[in-house]
């Protein structure tokens, strides 16, 4: 019963941390893993080929701000199959192609 008990602790401890990690404007390397649900050695390879913004104010730690994950998160948007059709018929309607 202690193991279950502490294990549960355990496990809201954590969910505290993280939740506090997601509050802040500017994460550590470590929070960005868990932000992003990255492994350590994926983020490293975005860093290092500079796929991904990313701060290093001594030269040494990373850092990150999470607006700018954010709209890296959301990059390349894809269409909806509608959206597709509407682009579609609306590149036929303004060539003249299609008359309605």
């Amino acid at each position: 019963m202690n193991d279950n008990v502490l294990s549960q602790l355990d496990r809201i401890e954590k969910m505290l941390q993280l939740q506090q990690a997601m509050q802040k404007q500017v994460l550590n390397f470590n929070e960005t893993c868990t932000y992003l649900e990255l492994s350590h050695s994926h983020l490293y390879k975005l860093t290092s080929t500079g796929a991904i913004p990313h701060y290093k104010p001594n030269g040494k730690k990373l850092y990150f701000q999470r607006q700018e994950l954010d709209q890296w998160l959301l990059r390349n948007r894809m269409d909806s199959q509608d959206e597709i059709e509407q682009k579609a018929a609306d590149y036929l309607i303004s060539k003249g192609r299609v008359k309605l």
